[in-house]
């Protein structure tokens, strides 16, 4: 009687485990220089550039590469652990993160780009305590890529069983990869789905807030941050206010959407309202250097009414439409009462009688 429940309850273990495994095989360490450490403090590595004529000390890889070209570099791996390390190694594309930062594709994700292009000369590195080992690679750009930014990632991996948590977790640590392709570039950052609300307060006469919501989207083929700018104001552009400092949004790659939430406070309750956001988009060339491009602005309308005078209001007119109407009924009273006494009159001229009187 007792084996079923306790067979189901280990079945039910098992599967947690293995979803828990899988989970923990995705976690990502992220693109860094600073070392990777084990829990115990028995593992640890890091990842650097090599110094050649691309330069040394660099943070990242970056290079402008025609259709066709080709690059060769090398990545350098470091054991800081005290037992020989064996690191799996591959590339991956890049993508932004809903928290605004870059990440790369697992290993069982399917690149496109960087991580289809570039191929590092082996799938392991094996590194001695204390020592270094430069893992070179080479990039294939095709001869069809479409001209623009790309951005992805050289990385080594360690799997490692988590034996009091049942699961494997995948530690990786890597160097992000950009690739500008030769060819006409084209900038592009659009504000869609801009909305406009407003909460407004109990004081009629008051200031509420106004909350505005958009999306940044890179349209076009060159990765780009960008300053944002904010305000709201009543009819003909009266009573303007501006949202201050927004905080800018992360680099976004082409083809990538951000969305945006921004409180503008102190907001007149001016009925109708227009909010106007202001994108100046942001260019990084291959030396480091920004350069600001053409604002871009897009404005919608809302509602901003005054809900305790509107209130008010609305009470007040049902009070007078039901005065109307209560007089309405009075006089159709009245009016049905005489017709009543005319033709009650009438019958009894008609049989003779004195009519009576009310």
């Amino acid at each position: 009687m007792s084996t079923t429940p306790t067979r189901r309850k280990t079945t039910v273990a098992a599967l947690l485990r293995t979803a828990a495994a899988l989970l923990a095989t995705s976690a990502v360490a992220g693109l860094a220089s600073g070392p990777a450490l084990a829990a115990k403090g028995d593992v640890a590595w890091t990842v650097r550039t090599a110094s050649n004529s691309y330069g040394a000390a660099r943070s990242s890889f970056s290079y402008a590469v025609n259709p066709g070209g080709r690059v060769e570099d090398a990545m350098v791996v470091a054991n800081r652990g005290p037992v020989p390390l064996s690191l799996a190694v591959y590339t991956a594309d890049g993508f932004t993160t809903g928290a605004g930062q870059l990440d790369l594709l697992a290993k069982d994700g399917k690149s496109v780009a960087v991580g289809a292009w570039v191929h590092a000369d082996s799938g392991s590195v094996t590194i001695q305590p204390g020592k270094t080992a430069q893992v070179p690679f080479k990039i294939n750009v095709p001869d069809n890529a479409t001209p623009g930014d790309y951005v992805g990632g050289i990385l080594t991996s360690l799997t490692q069983a988590d034996q009091a948590e049942g699961i494997n977790v995948d530690r990786r640590l890597g160097i992000r990869i950009k690739l500008r392709v030769g060819g006409e570039l084209k900038p592009n950052l659009a504000i869609e789905d801009l909305h406009v609300t407003y909460g407004g307060t109990l004081n009629p006469f008051s200031r509420g807030d106004a909350t505005v919501t958009y999306k940044i989207h890179n349209s076009g083929n060159a990765a780009l941050s960008g300053q944002q700018a904010v305000s709201v104001s009543g009819p003909f552009g009266s009573l303007r206010v501006g949202a201050g400092d927004i905080t800018a949004p992360p680099e976004l790659l082409p083809g990538e959407s951000w969305t945006v939430k921004v409180p503008v406070r102190g907001v007149a309750p001016a009925v109708w309202l227009a909010a106007t956001a202001t994108l100046t988009p942001r260019l990084t060339d291959a030396s480091g250097s920004t350069t600001s491009l053409k604002p871009v602005q897009a404005t919608t309308h809302g509602w901003a009414l005054p809900w305790m005078l509107t209130l008010v209001l609305v009470v007040l007119v049902a009070a007078l439409v039901g005065a109307i109407q209560y007089r309405r009924r009075n006089r159709v009273r009245h009016r049905t009462r005489e017709e009543a006494r005319v033709r009650d009159a009438v019958e009894q001229a008609l049989r003779g009688q004195e009519p009576r009187t009310s």
